[in-house]
């Protein structure tokens, strides 16, 4: 079996080793296509390799299953899905071939020599080399337009970021092509320039050698230093315990003696991980629930060293061009849990980061302060990253909400960004249109930011929150431009919103699809829910979604008219070919009534359930009221109605539950 995806269809995968991470990609892999029946076949010339893989593997699966993380039929899909194999041969037909050997140059020519033997010319050849570059690697191929790198981070089957490094040779429709599946399929692919070391990997092995040498000097022991640094960079893990999880030890070492020469100076393998190495032994971090006590002064004095470094090796792989500054921001805090890396400078201060980054360079006189850093600093702006990205295709603008972390939900960041875009293309008379999308196959906004929710305090502050984000959904609704959103994933609460003021909606097939789940947080839509929703499909057919909060499919939606469109494929490319059919008159769609509605003599019986009763007497009001006013004049209503929300004791009860509880456990409303 396959599926086709951007004009490509998926057959097979392969894997070329079963070591430390191949079988974790097979893994990924297995679980993204298996549904299709695609095959993913791992390929190793040593059989107790492939062995060993294939029961890890399933140990993992197993470890899910367990936990009622896995359904059991899933589990037996996913094996089944999976060949092990010392064959060559089994690996053709395949339409992706990802090399996760060793990081030998001659083993990695004699792989790509015996693929060129058996596959044909459109299969795409990928090595998951952590540093070595794309030129380097792919030097003896014939057929040089069809390879590149795909950097993996562990654990690959649950690490998200996934680095794409074409050479100079590279054809732009592969990397385009794999930076679609990869988005389609789960990952965070961001693309990256060829250097050794690519973007993120000598920032976690700089900040290793900085540990090091923190070691070294005498600030601290391996436990205390791997403490302090994991609390001063909000690390997942320290930079000690990391290299022993990862089995990084060797590569490190390879890696910082490299980049001593293809940085710079400051790049070296400490004597502490040389004798590492020699001893075999792993390092002695501290246990899971060890307290490693720090007296003040040194926990402070170690902070500044690993934040400056920190700093000084973020800014050099921005200056240098590798990649740009919202793919990095993203890129660095997701691969390696640790503190955004701008958004940390930002909040501490760009010129104190600079000085932190100078005094670290004092210390180390081989540690350059770059420039870009000291540019920033002068300025007295806090560097600017971006959650939603701007993307033109001809006269087409694609707007792309990317907070993967949180399925892409809104707070006041994101909203200020969708201004800003939707203003510049506005005014920009290059551009004829928009499209407005989410990141990734899961959401398209899966709602707003709760902790912001939560944090409104009055009735006034509430009502001025709603209304500044109607704002926003005025000038979209009011472009003068269409707008088509196309909605790759669950677009619930202002997500469903947001894709209202739109000109109109095409989005995924999927079985759970637009939700006002307000109501279960003891509030009602801020967005524009209220006042859009009768608008677009009538009050009957939206009486029971806006009180009751639960969410409809995409085939639902259709048939009511909320959506225009449900696709199986490129969601995006629908949404472009619905955007020109409305440009060439082809297509009109259904306009958004400004004018007050008629409200049926009889409404449907909802069960709200637990639902407090308080809160559902807003909304009906809010509905009611809003539908016998001009839209503008029902936004303003509901903006006051969603502040009088805060006069509730259901509200503070429905926000603390979620918080406390997550979605999943009921608030206990008092209806008051």
């Amino acid at each position: 079996m396959s599926v086709e995806r951007f004009g490509r269809k998926i057959e097979k995968i392969g894997i070329i080793g079963s070591g430390q991470i191949g079988p974790d990609i097979a893994l990924y892999f297995a679980n993204s296509l298996s549904s299709f029946g695609v095959p993913v076949v791992v390929v190793d010339i040593a059989p107790e390799a492939l062995e060993k893989g294939k029961k890890r593997t399933e140990d993992k699966l197993k470890k899910l299953v367990e936990k009622g993380k896995l359904k059991p039929q899933i589990f037996d899909t996913i094996v089944s899905s999976l060949k092990w194999t010392t064959k060559y041969e089994d690996i053709k037909g395949a339409t992706l071939i990802i090399e996760a050997a060793t990081e030998d140059l001659n083993i990695k020519h004699k792989i790509f020599d015996t693929l060129e033997k058996i596959c044909d010319e459109n299969t795409i050849f990928a090595s998951n080399s952590s540093h070595m570059e794309p030129e380097v690697i792919f030097s003896k191929i014939s057929k040089k337009q069809r390879a590149l790198v795909n950097h993996f981070f562990f654990p690959a089957e649950r690490n998200i970021v996934v680095e794409i490094v074409p050479a100079n040779f590279t054809d732009e429709k592969v990397v385009d092509f794999l930076m679609k599946f990869y988005e389609a399929f789960g990952k965070l692919p961001i693309r990256v320039k060829s250097r050794y070391g690519y973007a993120v990997d000598p920032i976690f092995e700089g900040l290793f050698q900085a540990a090091a040498l923190c070691v070294e000097s005498g600030m601290g022991t391996i436990k205390e230093v791997d403490t302090i640094a994991r609390k001063a960079l909000g690390l997942g893990v320290g930079p000690f315990t990391a290299m022993n999880l990862t089995g990084g030890n060797p590569i490190t070492a390879k890696g910082l003696d490299e980049y001593t020469t293809k940085i710079h100076k400051w790049f070296r393998t400490p004597k502490l991980l040389k004798d590492a190495l020699a001893s075999g032994k792993p390092w002695d971090v501290p246990g899971r629930d060890e307290k490693i006590e720090v007296p003040p002064q040194k926990e402070e004095e170690i902070s500044k060293e690993m934040q400056g470094a920190y700093f000084g090796l973020v800014t050099e792989i921005l200056g240098s061009g590798l990649a740009n500054i919202n793919d990095l921001e993203l890129a660095v805090s997701t691969a390696l849990v640790i503190k955004p890396p701008f958004e940390f400078m930002n909040s501490i201060g760009v010129d104190k980061s600079l000085s932190l980054v100078e005094s670290y360079a004092k210390k180390h006189p081989d540690f350059p302060v770059p420039e870009i850093l000291r540019k920033q600093a002068s300025s007295g702006k806090p560097w600017k990253v971006y959650s939603v990205i701007r993307e033109d295709r001809g006269a087409v603008a694609i707007i792309k909400i990317r907070r993967p972390q949180v399925l892409n939900a809104l707070n006041r960041k994101v909203m200020e960004e969708l201004r800003e875009h939707f203003q510049a293309i506005k005014e920009d008379p290059n551009v004829k249109g928009a499209i407005l999308t989410g990141f990734g196959n899961r959401a398209f906004v899966s709602g707003a930011d709760i902790n912001e929710l939560a944090a409104i305090k009055s009735p006034e502050e509430g009502a001025n929150f709603s209304w500044k984000g109607q704002e926003v959904l005025l000038l979209i609704e009011n472009l003068g431009k269409p707008v088509i959103a196309a909605l790759n994933g669950l677009a619930f609460g202002g997500g469903c919103e947001i894709s209202m003021a739109c000109t109109a909606r095409v989005a995924v097939k999927t079985s759970v699809l637009v939700a006002q789940p307000e109501p279960k947080l003891g509030i009602i839509p801020g967005y524009g829910g209220t006042q859009r929703m009768p608008r677009l499909v009538g009050i009957k057919n939206c009486w029971k979604i806006l009180r009751d909060g639960n969410p409809i499919s995409s085939s639902q939606a259709l048939e009511i008219g909320l959506i225009q469109k449900e696709v199986e494929g490129d969601v995006v490319e629908s949404a472009i070919e619905m955007l020109n059919d409305i440009l060439s008159g082809k297509f009109k769609p259904p306009a958004i009534k400004k004018d007050p509605i008629e409200i049926p003599d009889k409404l449907p019986d909802v069960d709200i359930g637990h639902l407090s009763k308080k809160i559902d007497e807003i909304m009906q009001k809010a509905i009611l009221e809003g539908a016998k006013m001009k839209l503008e004049d029902g936004l303003k209503f509901e903006a006051k109605m969603f502040g009088e929300c805060l006069k509730t004791e259901d509200m503070r009860i429905g926000m603390e539950n979620f918080l406390k509880n997550g979605p999943k456990v009921n608030a206990k409303f008092v209806h008051k």
